[in-house]
């Protein structure tokens, strides 16, 4: 049965409502005035946040509600909505203010055939917004059916700086040489270190009780349900060992075995589906080896996580690990996942960006001997091998240079001081 468009105008009208009423965080992404957008990322992430942020921009610019057509598909009047309801948004809309709208479609991607919708929308000259939080949005299909019509933006969970300006931190000119704004600045930098940037988490006091629920009911549960997987112990034995394993390249074979070795019986193929249900979730972020052969590129993966909170769920004492997860997702939301590699090989570096000529190397401290032995030649070794690249070593507070490399502490890495 088709949504009547009543039901339609009723979700319009409050949907308008919210977005005028929401605090939002301006976040930087530039975008074109011509330009169409698919929003990709985890759920939670700020996705929706986003597309406010469009809307107060085109507000500004001078348009109004009467303009601008926003549907939340999470919106449970909407649970019913069919492939034959989406020309009933166009109508709604046209019978409210008779003019054509920009279209912004939240979460759009359970849908069936929504890319054909926007495909048509682009091709009536429309500017169209879309988020979506899994594969479905960069499937193949989907790209090909799309076209060139849509700018791709992954969105991520706040950065340090988008983090500091959701909790109100107002810093002046050279503030980090003030002590009294570099210790607000480290005070939520711990913060932000154990329990992540996902936006909804900021406003809880129990934040780890949070996170838990939401990896628990959203992350978890969305992928056994969209996966078809009965069984999500196995799904957690083996998201709790990549969790483990952060920092270290982590086979298939090694994970089927950890999961068998519980009594749960699981094939190679099986396991490289899960990892792959994991990975286009956005849970966790693959990481190849810059050298690698082929096949070691697709095997021998590095298994990072969207968030310091999510991962901190599955571990004790692992400041290193935690330190290094925090590092990977900005270089991803710096520079794209797609352009940041580990390299091992006769070095071991922790980061290489072949476009940036920029290879980093993260420790939590490098004041024990072993420590420093262990991270501080090898990229010694690589800065005086690749002498035109920036070299630098990511401690948590400690700062100087050690050989020639500039030791920086993560806070003044992030906010680029």
């Amino acid at each position: 049965m088709s949504i009547s468009k009543d039901v339609i105008k009723q979700c319009l009208i409050s949907k308008q409502r919210e977005v005028d009423e929401a605090v939002i965080v301006n976040r930087p992404i530039d975008f074109e005035e011509n330009g169409n957008y698919v929003i990709v990322g985890v759920r939670h992430a700020g996705k929706s946040y986003l597309l406010y942020q469009r809307v107060r921009q085109l507000q500004t610019a001078g348009k109004g509600w009467d303009e601008i057509l926003f549907v939340d598909f999470e919106d449970e009047r909407l649970a019913e909505f069919q492939t034959e309801d989406f020309n009933s948004l166009l109508e709604a809309h046209l019978e409210l203010y008779g003019k054509k709208p920009v279209v912004f479609l939240d979460e759009v991607q359970n849908i069936p055939h929504w890319d054909k919708f926007v495909r048509r929308l682009a091709d009536a000259k429309y500017r169209v917004y879309v988020t979506g939080s899994n594969a479905k949005m960069l499937s193949k299909e989907v790209a090909t059916t799309l076209g060139g019509r849509f700018f791709i933006y992954d969105a991520y969970p706040y950065s340090f700086k988008e983090y500091l300006a959701a909790q109100q931190v107002e810093l002046k000119e050279h503030w980090e040489y003030e002590t009294i704004q570099r210790s607000e600045v480290k005070r939520h930098l711990n913060e932000y270190f154990y329990y992540g940037g996902l936006p909804e988490i900021l406003s809880f006091k129990n934040k780890r009780a949070m996170l838990s629920s939401l990896y628990q009911k959203i992350y978890l549960g969305d992928i056994c349900a969209r996966n078809n997987i009965k069984n999500d112990r196995v799904l957690n034995i083996l998201i709790k060992k990549m969790a483990e394993s952060v920092k270290q390249p982590l086979s298939y074979n090694r994970l089927k075995n950890v999961i068998v070795a519980t009594g749960s019986p699981i094939s190679v193929p099986t396991t490289i589906d899960y990892v792959g249900y994991a990975a286009d979730s956005w849970l966790i972020l693959p990481m190849e080896n810059e050298v690698g052969k082929l096949t070691e590129k697709e095997t021998q993966k590095k298994y990072y996580f969207i968030d310091n909170g999510l991962l901190n769920l599955f571990l004790m004492n692992s400041e290193t690990s935690l330190l290094e997860n925090m590092v990977t997702v900005e270089l991803f939301r710096r520079y794209g996942k797609e352009n940041v590699y580990y390299l091992n090989a006769d070095k071991e570096i922790d980061f290489i960006v072949p476009d940036k000529k920029l290879a980093i190397q993260v420790s939590y401290s490098i004041k024990d001997e072993t420590t420093y032995n262990r991270e501080v030649p090898p990229l010694v070794k690589y800065a005086k091998a690749h002498k035109d690249w920036k070299c630098l070593l990511i401690t948590y507070d400690e700062e100087g240079t050690e050989e020639g490399i500039p030791v920086v502490p993560v806070w003044k890495w992030l906010m680029k001081v």
